[in-house]
């Protein structure tokens, strides 16, 4: 599937600012069989753009508005070109990696509710029914509901309410995975639904011997297809945050996001 993504954030603050630092992790990724086409990242008031590409192989475009202002628009636009389904790549992730992916978290602690959670769904000799299982239960045991929690929510406080949304999902489905030994990434992105999309999405990748890589979104129980687009990759939502920065003043700062996705 061809997708053409716009990604606007506006920064907003209730008087002047003298300067802005910001780093945005919003251009898709090339991997898994996807391809990003183009990409675009504009700033108002205009700066110089610069670019590196992070740990986890995320592209970040980061940028310094040294003049006063009390807005700061950033308009991001890609095209991408999604696979049918996530197709894992061929070389293994290196001893760092497998180190990272299984390592609790702050939103993906490894704590006993969660461990027990995930003991629940083992299905003996196969870890991949066993992942298969957990994002199943998951889906059934949680209720997507937005407002019960917020972007400081962890793995634990969810699983307890019983309650949250897409972020919610795959900080509990992480630490499941982690808790039996199975190695298992943070993925941000979009999900096309007809043009209906009023944010970002999550999902999980784990990693499972003799087989590789998973894509799988416990918030809708299903796994990666073509109307999933890849963003950025990580331990959890700290490493993947489409926008991150500081800002020099007193004032105080509204941020809105408007996401659009259209098939080409």
């Amino acid at each position: 599937m061809r997708l053409r993504i716009e990604h606007v954030t506006t920064f907003d603050y209730d008087q002047l600012i003298s300067e802005a630092y910001t780093e945005m992790r919003l251009r898709p990724l090339d991997a898994g069989g996807q391809r990003c086409l183009a990409f675009a990242l504009v700033t108002e008031p205009r700066d110089e753009v610069l670019q590196y590409t992070d740990r986890f192989g995320n592209d970040v475009r980061h940028f310094d508005v040294i003049q006063p202002h009390r807005r700061l628009r950033v308009s991001a636009t890609s095209e991408v070109l999604t696979p049918e389904r996530f197709e894992p790549q061929a070389a293994p992730f290196s001893p760092l990696d497998e180190f990272d992916y299984r390592m609790a978290t702050h939103y993906a602690p490894l704590t006993r509710p969660l461990a027990e959670f995930a003991a629940a769904h083992v299905v003996p000799g196969d870890p991949r029914a066993t992942a298969l299982a957990c994002r199943h239960g998951l889906f059934t045991h949680l209720v997507y509901t937005q407002g019960a929690t917020d972007v400081h929510t962890t793995a634990e406080q969810a699983l307890a309410l019983g309650r949250g949304v897409c972020q919610d999902f795959s900080h509990i489905l992480l630490a499941a995975y982690r808790s039996l030994g199975l190695p298992a990434r943070y993925v941000s992105g979009y999900l096309y639904n007809n043009g209906h999309l009023a944010a970002s999405h999550s999902w999980v990748d784990v990693f499972v011997a003799g087989y590789g890589w998973l894509s799988l979104d416990p918030t809708h129980d299903c796994e990666q297809t073509a109307e999933y687009v890849r963003v950025a990759v990580g331990r959890d939502y700290a490493d993947v945050s489409p926008t991150r920065g500081v800002f020099t003043g007193n004032a105080r700062e509204t941020l809105q996001v408007t996401v659009t996705l259209t098939a080409l």
